[in-house]
């Protein structure tokens, strides 16, 4: 299976991408749901949920 290829590669967050990582995270939504629906890599959400003291489930 292919993985997405990301276009976005190390362009800054945007506060809407922060406030929609916030939400999703506080609603338990699991990393890989987390970074389709910011079309970001899985990578780049924990990174930046680390740099937020967010908690994301890994797998659901």
């Amino acid at each position: 299976m292919a993985e997405a290829k990301f276009e976005r590669h190390r362009h800054a967050w945007t506060q809407d991408e922060i406030q929609k990582l916030h939400t999703l995270a506080k609603k338990g939504m699991a990393l890989k749901a987390i970074a389709k629906a910011l079309t970001r890599s899985e990578e780049s959400v924990k990174v930046r949920a680390k740099e937020d003291s967010l908690n994301i489930a890994k797998l659901r």
